[in-house]
């Protein structure tokens, strides 16, 4: 719930936007109230050829005929209750007789004050004509009625525009908190939790947000209203029309938690949706290879089953909600039908002794009370989807704060330290690295790279060479010991400052699903066509683009599937090459690529790597050759030496 509090204030942000709404919702329920209202005058008056203004005048003068006569009776008795002797039973008739007078005679002058203040109303504003009052009634139902459609659509609109602000928001959150997460926390959710989480969690959000400063407003200020018009006639008989009120309480209250539990769900099956349908149709071409459409088939049937599975239960509370509210708002109109027909059968006030109206009730006026319950029933019944809305919206605001306040293991400094441009040297020192805290992946390296020096890191698979390189671009800390640049630590610069140093191209290769243009031309945004054409020159890839009918502006497809591997290796290099930056990072960067093509990248390397640091990871003796140092990684051990001394060895 803490959760949902807080996605609520940030909600409460736009106030402005949703004190109109709400200033909208009292406007619908004061004319929801209101038409119901309006037609007393036809039902109790009007239709009786009579105008408002004699009838007014008339309810005065009969209120005022029975205060005198209250008041002579209520002297003779208390002439009899002061004599000194008298029967025991009459005596307490007399008692009672006086109270229900004094009860009588308060409503009787309750309806002279309202009845005189009303009166210069209805002579300002309404005819004396009976059917020109019954059209003057119609007309006010009929505006009302629009205006009342005009503010909801007022309200629904502007709640809407600050849920889907906060929607729209959270998903920015979430994807800047996607970006911002070190390696090991984004793996932890991967894609498809980050999917989810963009997608149908954020939408729950904003579906509670919008039930709460939308239906939550308007359908109890409608309930509200409704049941106040009713008091105005008899609050003790509604409260006896709300006696099934506590129980409706409680059944919401169980209903409201099953609701959230098979939210929870939904929200857990969506995420493993995502992962099967994600793997299955980014590893499509493995399937295939290894004949495994049938297994992936199943498994996707088998968790889209297990979602419409929790998808029906979600879908049968949700239909129970209804029911249960129903019961209150036809319990409360079944109760006032029983109750005020016996009074207006028998013109009683009292029902089992207890004092339901101080006056016995006409036709029109219980007619009118029905009206006013049954107006009230409605927003009851619409209540049971604000609440499911509600829980619905609880649920997804538990699952994307924690994820929101998750903090990233690359903590960035407040008061980053600069470093000259470019470098002197790269150092690590003493740095010990675990992925899990069990298993160590580098001991106690000692490294030192000076800057323009050509370094080559090899060793067997799995023995550390990658994760060495991790902690040089810091998308990992190291568990113990430090990464220094001309003696500051990776943590006391900032990301940005160290990352925008860096070029890397590895043997995954990534590219976006644009054109070979924009692909190269993010390793610097303001490059000109001229230089992303010189540095796909220099990756030997300007050759192959320009065979392409749209050139430079050839749609790579998603990941790249349209190029060849080594294609895509050599647009990545243009990339690297283009950015310009003071260390290269090459992960099997040449590994795809022919050996002509190899052979002409490496003339280019040759020349480009003049005045920058370069760290190879590799295997090939082609690429070797390029080096000055060669580190070699062994289960976690870094030794360096001199090229020659490798090479002789």
């Amino acid at each position: 719930m803490n959760y949902f509090v807080r996605a609520l204030r940030e909600a409460a942000k736009s106030w402005p936007l949703l004190a109109a709404a709400l200033l909208c919702s009292a406007g619908v329920a004061a004319l929801w109230g209101a038409n119901i209202a309006a037609l007393f005058p036809i039902i109790e008056v009007t239709l009786k050829g009579d105008s408002l203004q004699s009838w007014n005048e008339r309810r005065i003068d009969e209120a005022e005929s029975r205060i005198e006569a209250g008041k002579r009776e209520l002297a003779e008795i208390e002439g009899r209750l002061a004599a000194p002797a008298g029967d025991a039973a009459e005596l307490t008739r007399d008692r009672t007789r006086r109270d229900t007078l004094q009860l009588s005679m308060r409503g009787d002058q309750a309806i002279v004050y309202s009845a005189e203040r009303l009166a210069p109303w209805l002579d300002r504003f309404l005819p004396r004509n009976p059917f020109q009052t019954v059209l003057l009634v119609v007309v006010f139902v009929v505006a009302s009625t629009f205006l009342k459609h005009v503010l909801l659509m007022g309200s629904t609109l502007l709640v809407s525009w600050v849920a889907m602000n906060i929607s729209r928001n959270i998903r920015l959150k979430v994807f800047d908190k996607a970006l911002a997460l070190d390696r090991a926390q984004f793996m932890k959710y991967g894609s498809a939790g980050f999917m989810a989480q963009v997608t149908a969690t954020s939408d729950m959000l904003a579906g509670g947000i919008t039930a709460v400063y939308g239906g939550a407003v308007t359908e109890p200020l409608k309930i509200i209203t409704c049941l106040g018009f009713a008091a105005m006639v008899s609050w003790r008989l509604t409260l006896a029309c709300l006696t099934l009120a506590p129980v409706v309480g409680f059944l919401m209250v169980w209903l409201n938690r099953r609701i959230r539990n098979v939210s929870k769900n939904i929200l857990n099956r969506s995420k493993g949706f995502h992962h099967v349908l994600l793997e299955a149709l980014n590893n499509v071409l493995t399937v295939q290879a290894y004949t495994m459409e049938e297994f992936e088939r199943q498994r996707f049937r088998n968790c889209t089953r297990d979602m419409m599975r929790t998808g029906l239960w979600h879908s049968f509370y949700h239909a129970l909600a209804n029911p249960i509210t129903e019961i209150l708002g036809i319990g409360m109109v079944a109760t006032s039908i029983a109750v005020g027909a016996w009074l207006v059968i028998n013109q009683e006030t009292k029902i089992f002794g207890i004092t339901m109206t101080e006056q016995p009730m006409t036709v029109p006026g219980i007619m009118i009370f029905f009206g006013f319950l049954i107006g009230a029933s409605d927003p009851v019944r619409k209540l049971s989807g604000v609440i499911t809305g509600l829980n619905i919206g609880m649920v997804g605001a538990q699952n994307l704060y924690p994820l929101l306040d998750t903090p990233s293991r690359l903590a960035e400094t407040a008061t980053p330290r600069a470093v000259p441009s470019p470098h002197r040297e790269i150092r690590l020192d003493d740095v010990t690295f675990s992925y899990d805290g069990i298993d160590t992946v580098l001991k106690g390296v000692n490294v030192s790279i000076r800057f323009g020096e050509r370094v080559a890191i090899v060793g067997p698979n799995g023995g550390g060479k990658s994760t060495l390189v991790n902690v040089i671009c810091r998308f990992y800390d190291p568990t113990k010991g430090r990464v220094l640049i001309d003696d500051v630590p990776l943590t006391e610069m900032s990301l940005h400052d160290l990352r925008r140093r860096i070029a890397m191209v590895t043997q995954q290769t990534e590219l976006f699903n644009e054109s070979i243009h924009y692909n190269i031309k993010y390793g610097r945004w303001e490059a000109t066509d001229a230089e992303i054409e010189d540095a796909a020159r220099k990756a030997h890839a300007h050759e192959f683009i320009s065979e392409f009918p749209e050139g430079y502006r050839t749609m790579v497809g998603p990941n790249g599937f349209r190029l060849s591997g080594g294609q895509r290796q050599r647009i990545a290099l243009a990339r690297a090459f283009l950015r310009n930056a003071e260390i290269l990072v090459l992960d099997e960067a040449t590994s795809q690529i022919d050996v002509e093509s190899e052979r002409l990248i490496h003339e280019a390397l040759a020349t480009y790597v003049e005045n920058r640091t370069v760290i190879m990871i590799t295997h090939r003796a082609s690429t070797l050759a390029l080096a000055d140092s060669i580190i070699e990684v062994d289960h976690g051990v870094a030794t360096k030496r001199p090229a020659r001394q490798q090479q002789a060895a």
